[in-house]
């Protein structure tokens, strides 16, 4: 009989889950995962080695959660409907956003396991009021992503009251690195340049490019679902950004470096509401032991350069 402990990880086979698991595995857990294999790579899985489960299962039946989560001590739920697709289908991203999160925490509480971190998002602050983005900040989702992820926190919440459930719910900002499908929402702009600027061709910027996102690359993510499933402290939304917001026009400067290409932006000139975004990460300093470690401009050349 192992006497290893076992995270169970929804999701686990998706782009954060694959560079959260070698971590897990490094700390001598065994992972099992559960996921319906929609996005997964069952080869990349495989490959992980024997402490690595693999349940092809989705978080809407609450029966097949509950009889997988067995013997698990510890939960990563990260099984989701991205943000464009809960837009394009609200009845899908509610069923899978919505009763999956229920499913997986109503689970975690009859079990009684030790910690479920949550993956949130900082998508639940819509519209920041201010900069950089706190914890405590009013909260205004926009979409159903947006509003499930939010009420995932307040159903934790409730289970921690009802049950003593222990979790730490991380509010990922823009997350980017080795492995991201190109599908993400803001993905699609690093994409968009990319292609241009490899072709010769100019990136083309609406308005003065001072739209800004908090891009965190996916090796710190995956680090701070680690500390955060190990943290004493707990029951506490986390953001986890840089602190540090990058411009639209920043970007494209870094990407024409990557790219080692002689172009030059070109500015759409026309009226752009400049929604800007950065964590405050005083708390997940704080209660996790948190720090990024890969700067903005390394990681995105360092990415382009390895396509």
């Amino acid at each position: 009989m192992s006497s290893k402990e076992t995270v169970f990880f929804t999701g686990g086979a998706g782009f954060i889950g694959m560079h959260v698991v070698p971590m897990l595995l490094e700390k001598d857990y065994k992972v099992r995962i559960f996921d319906n294999m929609f996005r997964g790579d069952r080869e990349a899985v495989a490959a992980l080695g024997d402490d690595v489960e693999l349940i092809d299962q989705d978080v809407r039946y609450g029966g097949a959660v509950h009889a997988a989560m067995k013997g698990c001590s510890k939960v990563i739920h990260a099984a989701a409907v991205s943000i464009n697709k809960s837009q394009a289908d609200p009845y899908e991203s509610m069923d899978i956003n919505m009763i999956g999160n229920h499913n997986v925490f109503a689970a975690a509480a009859d079990h009684g396991v030790d910690r479920l971190v949550y993956c949130s998002s900082a998508s639940v602050y819509g519209d920041p009021e201010r900069l950089p983005m706190h914890e405590d900040d009013r909260l205004s989702p926009q979409t159903p992503y947006c509003i499930s992820k939010r009420a995932g926190e307040d159903l934790l919440d409730f289970y921690h009251r009802r049950s003593g459930l222990s979790w730490v719910g991380l509010r990922f900002f823009n997350v980017y690195g080795p492995g991201q499908k190109t599908t993400a929402y803001y993905t699609s702009v690093i994409n968009h340049f990319v292609n241009r600027i490899k072709n010769g061709e100019p990136p083309v910027i609406d308005g003065k490019g001072e739209q800004s996102m908090d891009f965190i690359h996916v090796h710190d993510i995956a680090r701070s679902v680690v500390l955060a499933l190990e943290s004493e402290q707990d029951n506490k939304p986390v953001n986890i950004g840089t602190g540090i917001d990058t411009t639209i026009a920043e970007l494209a400067d870094i990407l024409i470096e990557a790219v080692n290409a002689d172009v030059t932006p070109i500015f759409n000139e026309r009226d752009v509401i400049a929604s800007r975004r950065a964590a405050d990460i005083t708390r997940a300093k704080e209660m996790l032991g948190f720090e990024p470690t890969i700067e903005v401009r390394k990681g995105m050349i360092d990415l382009i350069r390895a396509q």
